[in-house]
């Protein structure tokens, strides 16, 4: 299916970004991930350039200083904040975890897999009495838990192939890989995937965002496409269903351009509204239950890497770069990395009057 088939949006429904605030630009390179603090307006941004850098933001105005960093030896491709918000975890191409104690600055490495880390992701393990629990998903097809006070792994669980995305709501974590795999952990016994299924999409999966509940998951893909999921099987058919999303209206060839989703994220207190962003450089908010778009944004001139709403969903942060979905011959000095905050209004989160 898809939400609203008309080829353009509403004008009413189309929203203005004069009101976007661009942080300070100084990564040199594609930011690849965005990661609010659940207890405070502090916001993590890892890059390709190797560095985490930590921004506190004024809830006032969306201004930003920065308030900390990461330095590793090779591109970042995730981080992370602790539920506690005492500490930031990120992970790269240098096949390690590196954790930052917000706190002291103290930065430390730990962990380690075969090949480079795609995704981490601080899990609510019940029975674990507090301690924080890191999950690592790699290309050398394992996800990994990691108890900070130990050197080894917890444990190293198989994937069907390489983790391209990962997410983890509650007891839910939802891990997506190579060749459309999605495995379910269930959190009460991380050692094991509970299910395995195939992506409700045709083509490569891009991301998964997991409901703030844990009770299903959003993907997202290459292919302009998007799906939502239940984790109980018997709620799927209420539930599940898979929607058209950023691609142009036909050009005079009647040639559909489609775009990658780069990004899907849910708002952290309306649990039915989700935001995806793309390679088209829009983002748009979306209702999953009323199968609506709530409100679409122009495009800001580059792709759209990274996306996350704070931790009440007042603030929506997303990066602007070049996402290399064109190869090197898409990529041009012109393009410019940035890091914006969206105030999100009641019109992005609520249903339009018809």
């Amino acid at each position: 299916m898809s939400f609203n088939r008309a080829k353009t949006l509403p004008s009413s429904a189309l929203g203005s970004l004069a009101q976007d605030v661009s942080l300070p630009a100084d990564a040199t390179d594609t930011i690849s991930a965005v990661s609010w603090s659940p207890v405070a307006n502090h916001l993590a941004a890892s890059s390709w350039d190797g560095k985490v850098r930590i921004y506190d933001v004024d809830a006032s105005t969306g201004a930003a200083r920065p308030a900390a960093l990461i330095t590793t030896d090779g591109p970042l491709l995730d981080c992370d904040w602790a539920k506690d918000g005492t500490m930031v975890v990120a992970a790269g191409v240098d096949k390690q975890c590196h954790v930052l104690h917000a706190a002291t600055g103290q930065q430390a490495a730990i962990g380690a897999h075969d090949s480079p880390v795609r995704s981490v992701r601080f899990v609510e393990v019940p029975g674990a009495n507090g301690v924080p629990i890191i999950a690592s998903g790699s290309w050398d097809k394992t996800v990994r838990f990691w108890d900070l006070r130990q050197r080894d792994a917890l444990a190293a669980v198989a994937c069907y192939d390489r983790v391209y995305s990962m997410d983890s709501k509650a007891r839910l974590l939802v891990v997506a890989t190579a060749e459309r795999h999605i495995h379910l952990f269930d959190l009460q016994n991380p050692t094991s995937i509970a299910r395995t299924l195939e992506s409700p999409l045709r083509n490569q999966t891009k991301a998964v965002a997991a409901f703030p509940d844990g009770t299903g998951w959003a993907t997202a893909s290459i292919e302009g496409r998007c799906g939502i999921s239940a984790v109980d099987e018997a709620e799927a058919s209420s539930i599940n269903f898979t929607f058209r999303c950023h691609r142009d209206a036909p050009d005079l060839q009647q040639v559909t351009k489609v775009w990658s989703v780069n990004d899907v994220r849910f708002h952290p207190t309306q649990a039915s509204v989700f935001a995806t962003a793309g390679s088209d450089g829009t983002f748009h908010f979306w209702d999953r239950v009323a199968h609506s778009r709530l409100r679409g944004y122009p495009a800001v001139g580059a792709p759209i890497t990274a996306t996350a709403f704070n931790r009440d969903g007042s603030f929506y942060a997303y990066a602007v770069g070049y996402d290399w979905s064109r190869g090197c011959a898409g990529n041009s000095p012109e393009i410019q990395t940035r890091l914006v905050l969206h105030p999100v209004t009641a019109e992005d989160t609520s249903p339009r009057r018809k």
